[in-house]
């Protein structure tokens, strides 16, 4: 029996394995926890290349793809596994709330800068890595940081918690 018969639940994401830009496709079974195939590269047609592997019979068993909003990844799923439902990972789920985040805090900063507020400002452009480091890693420093936020703005502070709520989500 092959790897790729009870084939239900795929991860497929891309790593990283030397400077500049050089990339592996990886596929993943989440029900085993296996790697099941990787290929140097990182495009439509690298993943196309393991779907055609699989074949059409094993293509339309799968239920689910977890990957990141990659569109190269998107569009060979959509085309070899149209029964598959596509999942976004946990890792970019959270990255692109942090990155929300931060485009909050600069808009923030911005306001506070414009209106002559230079203390609110410096105090905002100096929490960056306050607002992006997990709660348990924070200095004391930082917790006083955070502390100062909550009271003083609360926006950032409430997009601050609901990021720290997604990621405990996952």
């Amino acid at each position: 029996m092959s790897a790729f018969d009870r084939l239900r639940r795929i991860g497929i994401d891309e790593i990283s394995h030397r400077r500049g830009q050089r990339y592996i496709t990886v596929v993943v079974d989440h029900d085993s926890g296996r790697l099941l195939w990787a290929a140097p590269g990182r495009d439509q047609e690298i993943v196309a290349a393991f779907f055609k592997l699989l074949g059409p019979q094993r293509c339309t068993q799968i239920e689910l793809v977890s990957a990141d909003a990659g569109p190269w990844i998107a569009n060979a799923v959509a085309e070899y596994c149209p029964n598959a439902q596509r999942c976004m990972d946990p890792f970019h789920v959270v990255a692109w709330a942090t990155d929300a985040l931060d485009r909050l805090r600069r808009d923030v900063w911005n306001t506070a800068r414009r209106s002559g507020q230079p203390t609110a400002a410096a105090n905002v452009k100096g929490a960056r890595w306050v607002l992006w480091k997990n709660p348990q890693d924070l200095s004391g420093a930082q917790r006083v940081a955070l502390s100062q936020i909550a009271t003083t703005n609360k926006p950032l502070y409430r997009g601050y918690l609901l990021k720290e709520q997604l990621r405990e989500v996952f």
